[in-house]
């Protein structure tokens, strides 16, 4: 039988060993299609894409030209626009709680995101030095956690972090596009009051661009052309957004599209298997699409929908496959990242007269899907060709929102913000494959006892969640604020019978349901030392419930090993305090906190002896791991920032992290907490031309879980300079040089934690170039 190649994988035709698959897909799909698909095709199609858009940038350039000219219109780059009543400097008070920004917010704005030349969620670290992203597990990083204990959103709407928990699938967090960004929101700290489950390390909260942002004034046409080069994987990206009015309806329509290869390292060994430094060879491209029509009703109300479409697509020749176990060069994996939605959304401004003075909800529906495909010729028992699909899917329908109100009680002024969510989702996982193992049952020690697939490791779960949360800010003077707040969650798993699951050779019956609810209180409280200068000190509670992989997770066999996951699980809690000073001036902006985090009931996995989970020792000689919960972590550390307005043309900027973090009963340090760090900036801007330099210092990374995880410390020094010719209104060319004396350096959150390669191929790249074309009209 003829096995079909990964999907995607066109980039290298290879001949299989044409030997029989005895052991076919099973019940559920098996999605191994023969695309037949050729490289110039492919090829064809990439250009098609990027043509398309290129196009579109030339014949869109004359025209506005001609428009702005005749209008007599200044191109902007991109200030976000806000419905009346909040872009007078009193923003905040009259917004809900879900989007005000607070003195523990950090509002990043697109000029911000272009400075920066952010393509992707990796550069995130160059705004923050206590945020970053992890490419080894693909989640954001905020005060030392990361994965579902840091919670990303998408205009008020989750993206869940997902991981199989078994085979190597996992992320999601950063399934979005840079470019469609209008603004990118950091809340630090611990606490579930406002967003509900998840924020236990913090929120990362994205806005995607509306169509007013490109139509200031009576405008009626706009857009905004991007086109951008990375040496550092060898990507292309080039990106369109169109915006129109038609009365008082705005529409956007933008697309995005990049392609690329490995992202270069330092290792300097190739060859096959455990010794390879050198990147893998990877070809990727990623695509975006965003639609948003959105009706402003009367004065400051606005309804809308949106529709979005993300997917990045790598073909990778995993040379880093043993050699023994598989025939060199023949392993081929094909790894998507998928997420859709569609979702409507009404706002309420504080011009609209209405008796309440802000609200907004949202209505969603949206499906996210990782896959990993892998394809090649076995050397050992089972010989011959072998593939492997692994999903892993969830599904969700959601609506959240908030209303606020200003009123006067007791000679005090309130602004008082109430809201919740309801959740419904859906989570499945599948494995499909082929291999010559012959039908089971197997021998002892038999290899096909190793090999499990066209099965399900976990039942499909259907979960819910609910969340009610309160919060008023009160002035008890002009200078004095105290805001409680209190939320409510509840949610319950429910694990389903399918026949996928019934197929796992471990299946003993469908697990039990899993619920918990939760109180998150906060209390924080504000005192304005000066009127530019304010101090203040928050308490918060965090809570994230289990996951489905957690809960249910099945996977190995009798004669094996077996990961499994626990449904007594306990919610993780946390307790979070913090103090600090902010201040603001006309030429002069500081920051300094501290904080402290206590987490309960901290999940994670450990070997289990058989007779605690009521299996025989026999059953499973090479070990069982079980989730559970680890009675007490703590997280704690120091922040500190300051920009510098120096002349008219000069600025400076200082940013400061720096973190300590450990299991308080066994005294183990986190692997998640990364390297104390801080980044510097001087700078030139006359308006027409000019440049930054960043000097990043990373201290190491000793106290962690184990060896591969210690990192030393490093020096970067990041380049970059823009123009804006005056002859050409609305176009800004960037240039960056990154890492500028190719200094060989590892990020800490990059190195898995069970890393199988020496360290050096986790290594980050060398010096490389950037390069940004905008075009705004």
């Amino acid at each position: 039988m003829a096995m079909a190649k990964p999907r995607g994988l066109h980039h290298r035709p290879r001949t299989l060993a044409s030997q029989p698959a005895n052991r076919g897909c099973q019940p559920g799909p098996c999605h191994l299609e023969n695309q037949g698909v050729t490289m110039a095709r492919h090829s064809r199609q990439l250009a098609g894409a990027a043509s398309g858009l290129v196009i579109s940038l030339v014949l869109g350039m004359p025209a506005a030209a001609q428009q702005a000219a005749a209008a007599g219109e200044t191109s902007i780059l991109l200030q976000p626009v806000t419905i009346a009543g909040e872009d007078d400097g009193t923003a905040s008070q009259n917004q809900t709680a879900t989007r005000a920004a607070t003195v523990l917010t950090e509002r990043i704005t697109r000029s911000e995101l272009d400075a920066a030349q952010v393509f992707n969620a990796d550069d995130i670290s160059r705004l923050d030095p206590g945020v970053s992203y992890s490419s080894s597990n693909g989640s954001f990083s905020v005060r030392g956690l990361d994965k579902n204990r840091v919670l990303t959103t998408i205009d008020g709407i989750p993206i869940p972090w997902l991981n199989d928990g078994a085979r190597g699938v996992q992320g999601g967090s950063g399934t979005f596009d840079f470019d469609t960004l209008s603004a990118l929101d950091i809340v630090k700290g611990s606490d579930s009051s406002i967003f509900g489950a998840g924020a236990l390390g913090g929120i990362v909260a994205v806005r995607t661009l509306n169509p007013e942002d490109l139509l200031p004034g009576d405008k009626t046409f706009g857009g905004l052309s991007r086109a951008t080069f990375d040496s550092a994987d060898e990507s292309w990206g080039v990106d369109q957004a169109l915006a129109a009015r038609m009365g008082e309806t705005y529409m956007l329509l933008q697309g995005g599209y990049r392609a690329g290869h490995e992202e270069d390292n330092k290792g300097d060994v190739g060859g096959y298997g455990s010794t390879r430094t050198e990147p893998n060879p990877l070809d990727y491209d990623r695509k975006n699409v965003l639609v948003k029509i959105r009706q402003h009703l009367g004065v400051d109300q606005v309804f809308g929908v949106t529709g979005e479409l993300y997917d990045r697509d790598d073909d990778i020749d995993t040379l880093t496959s043993s050699p023994t176990t598989y025939q060199p060069g023949s392993v081929l994996t094909n790894d998507v990242e998928k997420r859709e939605r569609v979702s409507a959304h009404y706002e309420l401004g504080a011009g609209a007269g209405a008796w309440l003075d802000a609200a907004d909800v949202v209505v969603y529906w949206q499906r996210q899907e990782l896959s990993n495909d892998l394809w090649g010729v076995r050397q050992s028992t089972p010989a011959g060709d072998y593939s492997r699909l692994s999903d892993l899917e969830d599904t969700t329908f959601g609506i959240n929102g908030s209303v606020m109100k200003h009123f006067d009680l007791a000679g005090l002024d309130h602004k008082i913000s109430v809201g919740g969510q309801a959740i419904g989702n859906r989570t499945k996982q599948l494995s499909s494959g082929e291999d010559n193992c012959p039908p089971p049952p197997y021998p002892p020690f038999s290899s096909c006892n190793f090999l499990h697939t066209n099965q399900a490791d976990m039942p499909e779960v259907h979960g819910v969640s609910l969340g009610l949360f309160v919060e008023d800010e009160i002035a008890v003077t002009d200078k004095f604020r105290l805001t409680p707040g209190i939320r409510f969650d509840y949610y319950e798993q429910n694990p389903q019978e399918t026949a996928a699951y019934e197929d796992n050779v471990t299946y003993d019956g469908l697990p039990a349901s899993s619920s918990d609810s939760a109180v998150s209180p906060k209390l924080r409280a504000e005192f304005d030392v000066t009127p530019n200068a304010t101090i203040y000190a928050q308490y918060a509670r965090g809570f994230r419930a289990p996951t489905a992989e957690e809960l249910y997770l099945s996977y190995g066999g009798p004669g094996t090993y077996l990961s499994i996951g626990n449904p007594d699980l306990e919610s993780e809690t946390s307790n979070g305090f913090e103090v600090g000073l902010r201040a603001k001036h006309d030429d002069f902006d500081w920051s300094v906190s501290s904080f402290y985090n206590r987490y309960k009931n901290f999940i994670d996995t450990e070997s289990v002896d058989p007779s605690e989970v009521g299996l025989s020792p026999g059953d499973y000689p090479f070990g069982i791991t079980r989730y559970f919960n680890r009675a007490n972590v703590e997280i704690y550390g120091i922040e500190a920032a300051a920009r510098w307005q120096i002349d008219s043309v000069w600025h400076s900027g200082v940013s400061l992290a720096a973190y300590i973090g450990r299991d308080i009963d066994t005294d183990v340090h986190l692997n998640s907490v990364p390297a104390a760090k801080g980044i510097f900036n001087l700078g030139y801007d006359n308006g027409v031309w000019g440049g930054d330099a960043f000097l990043t210092l990373a201290a190491s990374r000793d106290d962690v879980e184990n060896d591969i995880s210690k990192t030393p410390d490093y020096a970067l020094l990041d380049l970059t300079a823009w123009w804006k010719p005056e002859q050409l209104e609305g176009v800004k060319l960037q240039a960056g040089l990154y890492n500028v004396f190719d200094e060989t350096y590892n990020d800490a959150l990059d190195i898995p934690d069970s890393a199988t390669q020496p360290k050096e191929f986790y290594s980050e790249s060398g010096r490389s170039f950037r390069a940004t074309l905008t075009y705004q009209f």
